[in-house]
């Protein structure tokens, strides 16, 4: 008999390292996103391309500033700029990325430090990281001269992008659980007020800008973001290139500093973030005690007994708590603050632009039902007649003015008294009052007439797949509408002021307070017989998507 031919034990095969697996998973999420539809994929097309242009744009002109006395200036303060936008970005987009969101791992067995720096690098697989790179690389030519300036600079770049990205997921880390709570939503859903106010103040800054002189008033600016990292790496390369070798040492530390710290900061959020229990149904459970205890409340006891206050207290009620009627509802307040106060602090504004204001919060109005979403069907079941109908509305705008009425008086105030112009005010508040009565008017015959949709599963869709033909009848429609009925009192109030009777202004105050109130009635009285007739095509239109 022959000899048994003894086993060999088979190789084991290598494992990969944890960096290289989280590598190959965020291209594989990336891959895998832009699957889902050609209209995602589209748009992230046309972003990264309009991305890339913009960064190439602004590399071509940092190189052409190099040797410019304001070089450094512009370096600085756009590698700061840069570095804020990556700390915010998570707070307010915390959806754009899957990989934003740790809590996903806390069930794997994965050690923390391994675990932040296989995060770190996947972090830098992006469209984002990389033009990150190519504008921080920009700033860095700009200022970047001699042997001293390109060893700094081949440091500073990579040091600054990777201290952006550690910086936004360090932030994303320690907020991750109000990230994906109902606040996070809601804090998500008002990025676009932050950019309109931003755009503000870019505007007004701009202004001041120019009539300062340039860029030399920046200086002060340059200084003090020289030395908060990351910018302080592009600080440290301009002063590495003037021959100022103690500085430029000091700040580059600094920036390396910060980025221990940040990865620090990030381990320690991690440790938390899987060893400690969520608490936020904890607070969710004591806000629901507290309400319980508290019964109806103030809102309640204040507004009117019957149908007319139960609506009103609703609507209300979704103004607070409903994070889409939430976001529209402060950047209405905030931008028709905004822009007649820009405007008039800057002198270039007159105490007509708080009919802005009146505007933005008529735009409310339009869609009324479509708010309510699939909740609308409760609302229907009260809803048999036109008499009904009429309460419904009614109620609905009463709520809308108690809150607009007294706002845009507020506005209109507070540009007259910037502006001086006190004699202005009466007029100027009487032809806001008509403007808002036009706008409160056909908000509810279009809300009748033109329904949809407005989906709760996305932050970012204000209109379901194939209503967006109603939305635009619906918004654009009721503005045109309401334009062309407030004609005669804009034809008053040019007529008197060209005709020089302005001793005869003020009356444009209770005409407009009747006038406003007038179109209020007649739309309100259009729009129920419609309601009532077409409330089975309304439900369904709202509750479409």
């Amino acid at each position: 008999m022959s000899a048994a031919t003894p086993s060999v034990p088979a190789t084991p095969a290598p494992v990969p390292s944890l960096t290289s697996v989280f590598v190959r998973l965020k291209l594989s999420l990336l891959r895998n996103g832009l699957r889902q539809s050609g209209g995602r994929t589209a748009a992230y097309i046309t972003s990264m391309v309009f991305g890339s242009l913009l960064t190439v744009g602004l590399l071509l002109a940092f190189v052409l500033m190099r040797g410019s006395a304001d070089a450094d200036t512009v370096a600085v303060l756009v590698t700061g700029v840069l570095a804020l936008a990556w700390t915010v970005m998570p707070l307010f987009i915390p959806s754009g990325d899957e990989t934003l969101d740790p809590s996903r791992l806390v069930m794997l067995p994965l050690q923390p430090r391994p675990l932040v720096r296989a995060l770190l690098v996947a972090s830098l697989v992006g469209v984002g990281p990389v033009l990150t790179f190519v504008l921080v690389l920009g700033a860095a030519l700009a200022v970047a001269h001699g042997a001293a300036g390109t060893v700094l600079a081949v440091l500073a770049v990579p040091l600054t992008a990777v201290t952006c990205v550690a910086l936004s997921r360090a932030v994303a880390a320690a907020n991750v659980r109000l990230l994906t709570s109902r606040k996070g939503r809601d804090l998500a859903l008002l990025s676009g007020l932050v950019i309109a106010v931003g755009m503000q103040f870019v505007n007004f800054a701009a202004q001041r800008l120019g009539q300062a002189g340039g860029l030399e008033s920046l200086e002060p600016a340059t200084a003090v973001v020289g030395w908060l990292p990351p910018a302080a790496a592009i600080g440290a390369v301009d002063a590495a290139s003037r021959g100022d070798y103690a500085v430029a040492a000091a700040r580059l530390l600094l920036t390396a500093t910060t980025l221990a710290g940040l990865v620090h900061w990030w381990q320690r959020s991690l440790v938390r973030l899987m060893v400690e229990p969520d608490g936020s149904t904890i607070g969710a459970a004591s806000d629901a005690k507290t309400e319980k205890k508290s019964g109806t409340g103030l809102l309640a006891r204040i507004l009117p007994a019957g149908r007319t206050g139960t609506v009103m207290e609703r609507t209300l009620r979704y103004v607070w708590r409903d994070p889409k009627t939430k976001a529209g509802w402060v950047t209405s307040l905030a931008v028709g603050l905004i822009v007649p106060l820009f405007n008039a602090i800057q002198g270039a504004g007159s105490v007509y632009f708080a009919c802005f204001a009146a505007g933005m919060l008529g735009m409310q109005m339009y869609n009324q039902f479509g708010q309510d979403g699939s909740a609308f069907w409760m609302v229907a079941q009260t809803i048999s007649t036109t008499a009904d109908a009429y309460a419904e509305l009614r109620a609905r705008a009463l709520a809308l003015l108690s809150v607009t009425v007294p706002f845009t008086l507020l506005t209109t105030t507070v540009t007259a008294g910037v502006l001086g112009a006190w004699s202005q005010l009466p007029q100027a508040f009487g032809l806001a009052l008509g403007l808002l009565g036009a706008m409160v008017g056909t908000g509810a015959v279009t809300s009748a007439a033109f329904p949809y949709s407005i989906p709760q599963d996305s932050g970012y869709k204000n209109v379901a797949p194939g209503q967006g033909g109603l939305a635009w009848m619906s918004i654009m429609g009721g503005m045109i509408t309401a334009g062309v009925l407030c004609s005669p009192l804009i034809a008053a109030t040019i007529y008197l002021h060209v005709s020089d009777q302005h001793s005869l202004l003020w009356l444009l105050l209770p005409a407009g307070l009747l006038y406003g109130a007038l179109l209020v009635l007649a739309g309100l009285k259009l729009a129920a017989p419609r309601t009532a007739r077409r409330l089975p095509e309304i439900l369904a239109s709202v509750s479409k998507g």
